[in-house]
């Protein structure tokens, strides 16, 4: 005869009725106080992505607004709105929806502005979170994936701020297209279909692309990066912080404040620090004058403008590759776009994926799991390498963020481009060994 032993219960927590209703029902007692006993190490380099997730959630609150307002069209429409210089001009319904959003809509150009100003935190976030984590080698075992969701996000924020600021149809965002469209097209033996599939025809005359790219950016990838940041979030979790070294740290152990009600407190202060600037930007710091630049016109290439920052790396790289067609198996590649606008972005964002696995043949030889961080000195190869692969986007960048200074500097435009594609080889090579010398010599005097 054999018996049953009933499992053991855990007394349900609080003395009020409501909270043993919820506890009862739900079992929420060790979740709960497993959550508020999580530890997060006291340093403020995890802050980084803090800022970015609170970044996204202002994006999200301020988008809802402005799509409730915005018309995803390029039919035609008379302009007649607050701005003057452009009543009764006819532009497209997108772009005259828009200058209603800055001009008439109660609160309209704070919301807009604030929205536009969150997209360039939320990269600015990632960006220098993934350099942290490269520097300090957080990629190691076991949290390889934890890193390929954020390479992943990043390159979803990239795609998804380019596709926000292309809305509005004014004369930056019809040129950036214009530019985007080329890119596609240069893709061997599927540019044209893919180009024909996403914009539903030929650039500018398809009407289709704006409400597609609208549907994009409101739903689909911001679907798409809320997931992959609650993976990431959740993975976190699941390993547990890393932490630099110190007394009483192990590889066992996260030393530093608990969720409640210590970080709790300061996370939610750091959550309306970001959410202040983020609006006294919005109302202070004037970002993409729309009516500036005016309605875009495809005979129209220049307005003295630059993109948003984070795109200037590839706008670098489409000045600096030089003009060369070559053939390739009967078929001519375009060689500028290509190599420029799809070749270098795909490498750059491949070997950001394959960091951990690159880090752990050339340098570590390295599989046990780390959760501890890496200090510089402990492996002078590789903050050398990532040193000089961060200084090489920077050069690239600055060839795309630069040229005007450099005009007005009195700087001939190709002067600077040859100047800036011998740059792209040594800046890389001369920062790269300058900070393996250092990482070196801070581990000799160390020891």
């Amino acid at each position: 005869m054999s018996t049953q032993v009933p499992a053991e219960r855990e007394e349900p927590v609080g003395d009020t009725p409501a909270v043993r209703f919820v506890d009862e029902r739900l079992g929420a007692a060790k979740v709960t106080r497993g959550a508020l006993r999580y530890v997060f190490p006291d340093h403020w380099f995890f802050l980084l992505g803090e800022l970015a997730l609170y970044a996204f959630v202002m994006l999200i609150v301020t988008g809802v607004f402005l799509a409730l307002f915005f018309s995803p069209s390029t039919a035609t429409t008379t302009y007649h709105g607050g701005y003057q210089p452009l009543d009764g001009v006819e532009v497209s319904h997108a772009y005259a929806s828009t200058m209603r959003l800055s001009f008439d809509v109660p609160m309209g150009l704070l919301i807009r502005q604030t929205h536009h100003w969150a997209a360039l935190l939320f990269l600015a976030g990632i960006i220098v979170h993934v350099i942290r984590v490269m520097f300090t080698a957080a990629f190691r075992k076991p949290r390889e994936l934890t890193h390929l969701l954020g390479v992943l996000l990043l390159g979803l924020g990239l795609v998804e701020g380019f596709a926000g600021y292309s809305l509005p149809d004014d004369l930056l965002s019809g040129m950036g297209l214009a530019i985007a469209y080329g890119v596609v097209l240069s893709i061997p033996l599927v540019g044209g279909q893919l180009g024909t599939l996403l914009w539903g025809g030929s650039f500018p005359t398809a009407g289709a692309f704006e409400s597609r790219l609208f549907i994009a950016h409101v739903f689909l990838l911001p679907a798409a990066m809320a997931a992959l940041i609650g993976a990431h979030l959740a993975l976190v979790a699941r390993h547990h912080h890393t932490q630099f070294r110190g007394p009483g740290r192990t590889e066992r152990n996260v030393v530093g404040t608990p969720m409640w009600p210590g970080y709790a407190l300061r996370s939610l202060a750091w959550m309306c620090a970001t959410f202040a600037v983020l609006l006294l930007l919005g109302g202070l710091v004037q970002i993409n004058p729309i009516w500036q630049w005016g309605p875009y016109e495809p005979w129209l290439g220049s307005n003295g403008a630059q993109p948003d920052w984070y795109l200037g790396w590839l706008i670098g790289a489409l000045r600096l590759m030089p003009p060369i067609e070559p053939r390739f198996w009967g078929h001519t590649w375009a060689g500028n776009p290509f190599f420029g606008g799809v070749l270098l972005p795909t490498a750059v964002f491949g070997l950001l994926a394959a960091w951990p696995w690159v880090d752990r043949r050339l340098w570590t030889r390295d599989r046990l799991d780390h959760h501890l961080l890496s200090l510089l000195r402990d492996e002078p190869g590789r903050v050398g390498a990532t040193a000089a692969f961060a200084a090489f986007v920077a050069t690239i960048f600055l060839a795309g963020s630069a040229d005007r200074l450099f005009v007005a500097a009195g700087v001939p435009y190709e002067a600077q481009v040859w100047v800036l594609r011998a740059a792209v080889f040594v800046v890389p090579a001369v920062v790269g060994g300058l900070a393996a010398r250092a990482a070196r010599r801070q581990g000799d005097v160390r020891r």
